[in-house]
């Protein structure tokens, strides 16, 4: 017989409701508490949003990204970030780095000295170092960014309850849009608490924080469907706290696989991805809770339709397929 590892028993009868006050308790508290946070401390944009200069640079020597970042470190830029640039269509000789030099509070770009200084800082280091690219944000440009990558979280997630409600109830939608909105937000406040940098790649993996959160979700609300059904009358909490327990292994084993992926790529993936796998840990974890602790709670107190309902569906949409 083959070697199942388990980590969680095949049937397991956890109350999720015990605690439901202080569960859900403590989600309000975190949402007001990370709100009120970004609102007094605000967010440590990157270049991104602030705006700045980005320089393009070629080299036929190997790039070495800790060279380059040692030989910058003494002229006080400020926010720089080093990247290195892969493409298939590149020579073998050819190494591409991208370096984002944020402009400092109060001025709207980065200085022509300072962009002279950082070039003959990386030529001394690398005399085979060619520019062949500068280019300048400015706060018009970055302002615009900000106000669109609040519409694209703000769009993913209005797309995504029009589709909960379609698929299975009114108040199923509100229940998963609120467990998303609490992991962006709280993921939001954790990132100006500790001023951790934020720019466009922390806006994608909130947009990824969306979709596995609402993916953990239905598959939840899509057991509690088939129960409603099953158990026509079993009081909506005791159904719930079944389809938690049922769906519990799938719940678990997701979060851990994904984590263990995450966890690989934090340690070994470099400082460029770091912000971005940071986000994604705590949109997994905070997902996973959201689910069994946010979203059913909303569903519980907006409660569910129990009448009868032909059999196929159980709202005029819940035919559409996944």
């Amino acid at each position: 017989m083959a070697f199942r590892l388990k980590l969680v028993p095949e049937k397991t009868n956890i109350d999720f409701f015990r605690w439901q006050w202080l569960t859900f308790g403590f989600s309000i508290f975190m949402i007001v508490a990370s709100l009120g946070t970004v609102a007094v401390k605000g967010l440590n944009f990157g270049v991104d949003f602030l705006g700045g200069t980005t320089i393009r640079t070629e080299s036929t020597t190997p790039l070495d990204i800790s060279v380059y970042r040692d030989a910058l470190a003494p002229l006080d830029l400020g926010d720089v970030t080093i990247t290195e640039v892969n493409d298939p269509g590149f020579r073998e000789d050819q190494h591409v780095a991208q370096i984002r030099i944020g402009a400092r509070d109060g001025e709207e770009a980065v200085t022509s000295d300072a962009i002279l200084a950082a070039e003959a800082a990386l030529k001394a280091v690398d005399p085979a170092v060619v520019f062949a690219q500068v280019e300048s944000v400015g706060p018009k440009v970055s302002g615009e960014l900000i106000w669109k990558a609040v519409l694209a979280v703000f769009i993913g997630s209005a797309g995504i309850m029009v589709y909960i409600w379609m698929r299975f109830e009114w108040q199923m939608a509100v229940g998963t849009v609120s467990a998303m909105l609490h992991d962006v937000i709280v993921t939001l406040g954790i990132f100006s608490l500790f001023s951790l940098r934020f720019d466009l790649s922390i806006v994608a993996a909130l947009l990824t924080i969306l979709g596995y959160s609402v993916n953990d979700t239905v598959v939840i609300f899509d057991r509690l469907r088939e129960n409603l059904a099953k158990y026509k009358t079993m009081p909506l909490r005791e159904m719930m706290n079944l389809t938690a327990n049922e769906t519990l292994s799938r719940t678990v084993m997701t979060a851990t696989t994904t984590l263990i992926s995450l966890t690989v790529l934090i340690i070994w993936g470099g400082d460029v991805i770091r912000g971005f796998v940071f986000a994604m840990i705590l949109g997994v974890v905070l997902g996973t809770y959201s689910t069994l602790y946010m979203a059913k709670n909303v569903v519980l107190f907006l409660g569910v339709d129990r009448g009868d309902k032909p059999k196929k569906s159980s709202n005029e949409f819940a035919d559409i397929d996944a």
